[in-house]
């Protein structure tokens, strides 16, 4: 009997999230998608998700519903101004407002979960060291520490031989090396949206720290952008 390999892969509807699909699909694992309403001023994301989920064609992509607006802190999940038209020393000179406080490890965590039931020894997640913006859960010591309380906290960790694994393949690329993999790999980044602040017809605002980086991305790798941006 052949030994199928399962993997969860966070899905946000964006760049990096459609890639990972992409390149998970790439290595032979059957994807099980995992995307989030989380109360983010940019709920748009979760239609791209979708559209990201069918043309890839993945095993199975649930959205698990959780509200961080109770928390707020953040600029995509309560009423702060999203930062326009920084400059990359700019982006780099702090954490900045976009940050949404503990996401990636509330994120891991779900996804943790989702992996025992369907058996999957992998989780992919997308984040970057590179064009990240400065988020101290995009670190690969962030990442290795989470590997770390997956293998002692759950049932899996504990009693099978194999360890589950945090994947980051998108972690020492930069965006124009991810855009390049993914349309190598047959990704249609006009489905996805990379916006903080995307207009109400869904459109991206084309100002932001995301979108500032993605458009760097399609402009060093040499491919044309194929982002809807607001009028």
């Amino acid at each position: 009997m052949t030994n199928i390999k399962k993997a969860v892969v966070l899905l946000s509807g964006g760049l990096d999230s459609a890639t990972c699909v992409a390149m998970a699909q790439a290595e032979g694992y059957e994807v099980y998608a995992l995307s989030f309403r989380y109360g983010q001023r940019h709920s748009v994301e979760l239609k791209a998700a979708d559209a990201v989920a069918k043309h890839l064609g993945v095993t199975e992509h649930k959205t698990a519903e959780i509200d961080l607006t109770l928390f707020g802190g953040s600029a995509l999940t309560a009423d702060i101004d999203v930062p326009k038209d920084r400059n990359e020393a700019a982006m780099d000179s702090d954490i900045p407002v976009t940050y949404v406080p503990a996401r990636n490890t509330i994120f891991l965590s779900f996804a943790l979960a989702y992996a025992e039931v369907v058996g999957a020894k992998d989780i992919f997640i997308g984040v970057n060291a590179l064009d990240y913006s400065g988020y101290p859960d995009c670190r690969p010591e962030f990442i290795k520490s989470f590997e770390e309380t997956a293998n002692l906290g759950t049932k899996v960790g504990v009693t099978d031989d194999e360890r589950i694994r945090i994947r980051t393949p998108l972690i020492d690329m930069s965006k124009a090396q991810i855009s390049a993999e993914g349309v190598r790999l047959g990704v249609d980044y006009s489905m996805t949206i990379s916006c903080y602040d995307p207009g109400p017809n869904g459109g991206a605002c084309g100002h932001c720290d995301s979108c500032l980086l993605r458009k760097k991305g399609f402009r060093e790798a040499g491919l044309d952008d194929p982002t809807r941006y607001r009028a």
